[in-house]
């Protein structure tokens, strides 16, 4: 991992509870327990999101955690000490346990001014591989509508997703050889 680690999150939508009858929890249903509701553009999403590190020098997934779509990006750090890690405006104003080359944003009556400009179209070419990485696990792997009730099978269903998804990129490695 010479060139560093890129951080990124992305939403996993899953099926909302819409019936206004309470739910025991014996409930055989395919409404999420520990989704919640999240903004995004303008619009909301209900479901939970994937965190992923992933390493720049061969585009593999290095650790990933799952968390309901409310949790801010800022709320996870997946960096270790010593680590150049990339992220995007999510991550601004959080310190990483690694050496931060995060996007920085404007905030109130602030804007960002040139040369944050400048640094932040640098560090998008950076990164970019990661929404590569997003893509193929999401239209390849099926990965973006889940339909279990529980954060720990989230998680399971991503481990199995990036599992497949870095055994896929290891074989277009060795092909490339």
């Amino acid at each position: 991992m010479k060139k560093g680690v890129a951080q990124d999150a992305t939403f996993i939508t899953a099926d909302p509870d819409s019936s206004s009858k309470p739910r025991g929890e014996d409930a055989m249903t395919r409404r999420s327990r520990d989704g919640d509701w999240a903004k995004r553009k303008g619009g909301s999403v209900f479901g939970y999101k994937l965190h992923v590190k992933s390493d720049l020098d061969h585009g593999l997934v290095r650790e990933l955690e799952t968390m309901p779509a409310s949790v801010h990006d800022s709320r996870v750090d997946l960096s270790k000490p010593g680590e150049v890690v990339y992220g995007d405006k999510g991550y601004f104003g959080v310190k990483p346990r690694g050496y931060g080359a995060t996007m920085r944003r404007g905030v109130r009556s602030h804007p960002a001014g040139i040369r944050d400009r400048m640094r932040n179209g640098r560090i998008s070419r950076r990164r970019a591989p990661i929404e590569r990485t997003f893509s193929i696990l999401k239209r390849v792997f099926n990965a973006s509508h889940i339909l279990v009730t529980v954060v720990s099978r989230v998680r399971v269903k991503m481990v199995f997703a990036c599992v497949s998804f870095n055994l896929h990129r290891m074989s277009t490695l060795a092909r490339a050889r």
